[in-house]
């Protein structure tokens, strides 16, 4: 069993920081070469091709681990109530959805026009609220203004936090080792 990529004794289930389950590992002949994770009894049970070195089995289960962190983190910061309190102060239509989304490695958020369908970033899920809150704005008012136009631009800057928040995100972009290509991987 490991945690945060660290062996345990298989006996042992320990508990991870942030009130995450304890991580068991088992190593299983049957798997080939991917690697499968699910709850089970409040344990987050990872199963690991019984051939991989202990280096190997480390660094997978940190990267599980990773990737159940922040499906854990967004699944504590439900999405749509704030759409839609955000939608009624501004004045902006609601999205038939919005979700968090773990494959936006470039864009903060993306709305789908067509559909009304929104995605966030899970990356900002620890973001300070109001920055949320300006991605959300934003995705709303394509709702209304498809590209970034000065129409577009007058409606986002109706929240009173929107500079700021691009300020914060663009540090957060240029930390993260993203550089702004264009200005739509930034804004979109």
């Amino acid at each position: 069993m490991s945690t945060r990529g660290t062996p345990l004794d298989s006996a042992e289930k320990a508990p991870v920081s942030q009130n995450l389950p304890p991580v068991r590992v088992i190593r299983s002949p049957k798997r080939n070469k991917t690697v499968s994770a699910r709850m089970s009894d409040g344990v987050l049970v990872v199963r690991v091709p019984a051939w991989t070195t202990k280096e190997e089995e480390q660094a997978l289960v940190s990267k599980v681990l990773a990737r159940f962190e922040e499906k854990w983190r967004c699944g504590h910061l439900p999405l749509e109530p704030r759409a839609r309190e955000l939608a009624a102060r501004f004045g902006l239509p609601e999205p038939r959805s919005i979700k968090w989304s773990s494959r936006q490695r470039l864009r903060w958020g993306s709305c789908s026009t067509s559909s009304g369908d929104i995605r966030i970033s899970s990356r900002l899920a620890d973001a300070p609220p109001w920055v949320l809150d300006h991605v959300i704005i934003h995705e709303l008012a394509h709702l209304v203004v498809a590209e970034h136009s000065p129409e577009f631009q007058a409606i986002v800057n109706r929240n009173p936090y929107a500079e700021r928040a691009e300020g914060y995100l663009l540090a957060l972009s240029d930390i993260g080792g993203m550089t702004p290509a264009s200005e739509e991987a930034l804004a979109s």
